[in-house]
């Protein structure tokens, strides 16, 4: 994505500058002093209309979005995607970058922005280079190595605070978080997405246990369920070991009833975790059929992972570490 400065001095990051080498006269756009494309007033459906007939003509459009609407932006990416034609945005907010950088998750080509809203689109532009860097090595990363674990020990757990995990994207069969009490060996926690005839489906949520223990997070860290708030960002892991990451829209902290379990993994860790007693929650076996929480014997295997290591606030370091 480039970066088109109003006016000002050009900094690190900025393609092109107007009254230099960019040159907006009338409707007409031009770079280094040759015509590349038009002005868009796209704040109504006729200028809307008129942006999308060009797609594919002209090398670039440019809106003028007039009062901020995402449609507009939205309705135009759709039309040029995958063409020829590039789309660019007058930009006239600090607030209005984000919108327009990753609509559709595409966003467009390029901002145009004023010198007190460089330094927000400057940020904006470096994430739509990590996104891309991270869209090409996606199939290196999207693999995870889950491991077997043996349950040796399942009892009541006492009654405490409970997390219920609700994500922003719909989780699919098969799909959880990881948690546990220790850092280096987590459980696979199914998500609410199974049909049950005393309860609906909630296909957003994980029901991930007891405020104290880890969940693993997107950047491969690892926070407290109590510590989780909107905004932050999980891995889902599958049955398969395919992993991505997926947003906290809610975290939901109710007084319930536990069970406690403990397990052995193949490097002969013992660790364990708390979980709502409750039909609806579910472990996922080495067989990938699913096991409700009260349900769950000794001598059944789960699926989980251990590659973890130990944590100092959620970051992992290479000091021994015990948790019990």
């Amino acid at each position: 994505m480039q970066i088109w400065l109003e006016s000002g001095t050009r900094l690190d990051g900025v393609d092109l500058v107007v009254g230099d080498d960019l040159q907006v006269d009338g409707d007409a756009l031009y770079i280094d002093g040759r015509q590349v494309g038009r002005r868009v007033d796209v704040s109504n459906s006729e200028g809307q209309a008129r942006a999308r007939a060009m797609a594919g003509s002209i090398e670039w459009i440019l809106l003028d979005l007039g009062e901020w609407k995402m449609i507009p932006i939205e309705n135009i990416i759709a039309s040029c995607d995958g063409g020829p034609t590039k789309v660019a945005a007058r930009i006239s907010s600090a607030e209005q970058v984000l919108g327009a950088a990753f609509a559709l998750q595409v966003g467009v080509d390029a901002l145009l922005v004023t010198e007190d809203i460089l330094p927000t689109a400057l940020i904006a532009k470096s994430q739509r280079g990590e996104t891309l860097k991270e869209s090409s090595i996606e199939e290196e990363t999207s693999q995870f190595s889950l491991s077997e674990f043996e349950v040796i020990e399942v009892k009541e757990g006492g009654v405490g605070d409970r997390v219920c995990v609700d994500l922003t994207s719909l989780l699919g069969m098969g799909e959880g978080i990881l948690v546990g009490s220790s850092a280096n060996s987590m459980i696979l926690v199914h998500g609410e997405t199974v049909e049950s005839e005393f309860v609906p489906t909630r296909p957003f949520r994980v029901n991930a246990g007891s405020v104290n223990s880890y969940v693993l997070n997107a950047d491969w860290s690892t926070s407290y369920l109590s510590e989780l708030k909107m905004g932050d960002e999980v891995m889902v892991v599958n049955q398969d070991g395919h992993c991505r990451s997926a947003t906290v829209g809610r975290v939901k902290i109710e007084k319930r009833p536990f069970i406690l379990f403990r397990w052995r993994d193949e490097k002969h860790n013992e660790a364990g975790t708390l979980l709502q007693q409750a039909e609806t929650v579910r472990l996922v076996s080495a067989s990938r059929d699913l096991v409700s929480i009260t349900e769950l014997k000794s001598k059944t295997t789960l699926l989980g992972w251990s590659g973890g290591s130990g944590r100092h606030v959620g970051q992992a370091i290479s000091a021994e570490v015990t948790e019990k």
